[in-house]
């Protein structure tokens, strides 16, 4: 049996978690929250990692209730991600594989949510749809690659929902997009938005610059309230998302669609996710906000996979990109 200890800390959430053998022994974070009407910077937010991680490990042990000598290997995101994030959780992984004298392995942090998602769920071999505030992206499996169907041409879905949030002063706790959900929960106007689909692609920076210039103004005149635009920013960007993966589960003939990322454990995505996968004749895969935001069980679960295929790296190699593309890496534990 391989125990791994994996650190996530891509972005505003730190995370750490404990997993043996797929079974998951423990899974803390902590989440860096901006002041309402702002994002969270580099800076801060690694400054926010440096300062409870230690904790998190402590944590993580304990709820575990394994000592540290059970541990085979040391996990951590190597990306993508935010630069500074991604650093500071990047030393620590050295400093406890050093500390503790086992191997250090590098993880995709996108591979990651995926494989999560796979375990938890006991998806097979899905077509994927990966919607998070840094990635938007349709995948599919083929020859030991996460092959990638389609993706946003600009900014991610997550980053639309939450600088759309900044526009309305939505508060950053939990998160802007959560708030956004809730909201739209009470709107009843739809409002018509751009619909931008580009072949298997999708694009959103047009749409957020039409809703940003013109939010305001119909608030301001009374035409809206800030219920119906939420509604009608979800309804649009969502029918958009399982448009493009409709498509390519027909072209690979999935009968499966599993959902990870931070934005697929909005309940109203998977609603419609759910209604075309019925549709089809397929079935939905989702998880709850446990493993669907950025956490660290992930981590430790896909090192788990790496280190019994000898995936790790030594202490020289061991840096960060913030640009590390799903369908870079070989997948060695999948047939």
């Amino acid at each position: 049996m391989v125990c791994s200890i994996g650190l996530e800390g891509s972005a505003n959430k730190i995370g750490v978690g404990i997993v043996r053998d797929g079974e998951v022994l423990s899974n803390p974070r902590h989440t860096y929250c901006a002041p309402t009407g702002h994002g969270f910077l580099p800076r801060h937010t690694a400054l926010h990692h440096r300062d409870h991680v230690l904790n998190l490990v402590k944590q993580a042990i304990q709820e575990a209730g394994i000592e540290v000598s059970e541990l085979d290997c040391v996990s951590y995101t190597k990306g993508p991600g935010m630069g500074a994030p991604l650093v500071s959780t990047a030393v620590v992984a050295r400093t406890l594989a050093q500390l503790w004298n086992i191997p250090l392995i590098p993880v995709n942090h996108c591979i990651a949510h995926i494989e999560m998602g796979r375990q938890v769920t006991g998806a097979d071999n899905p077509t994927v749809l990966y919607v998070s505030g840094g990635n938007t992206q349709v995948i599919s499996y083929m020859n030991q690659r996460y092959m990638i169907f389609g993706e946003t041409l600009d900014i991610a879905v997550g980053n639309c929902l939450d600088r759309f949030a900044r526009v309305l002063k939505l508060s950053n706790d939990p998160c802007p997009g959560y708030n956004i959900e809730q909201l739209a929960k009470e709107g009843e106007k739809f409002i018509e938005l751009p619909y931008c689909v580009k072949g298997m692609d999708v694009s959103f920076s047009g749409l957020l610059s039409y809703i940003e210039g013109s939010a305001n103004k119909m608030l301001a005149a009374g035409e809206c309230t800030k219920a119906d635009l939420c509604y009608s920013l979800q309804e649009t960007v969502f029918a958009m998302l399982v448009e493009i993966t409709e498509r390519a589960m027909a072209h690979s003939r999935s009968k499966q669609v599993l959902v990870v990322g931070g934005v697929g454990c909005n309940l109203r995505l998977q609603e419609m996710l759910q209604i075309m996968a019925d549709e089809r004749g397929a079935s939905l895969c989702a998880t709850d906000d446990r493993y669907c935001i950025d956490n660290g069980a992930m981590i430790a679960h896909t090192g788990n996979l790496m280190f019994k295929h000898d995936m790790k790296t030594s202490i020289e190699k061991s840096g960060i990109t913030q640009r590390f593309r799903t369908d870079e890496v070989h997948t060695a534990w999948r047939d």
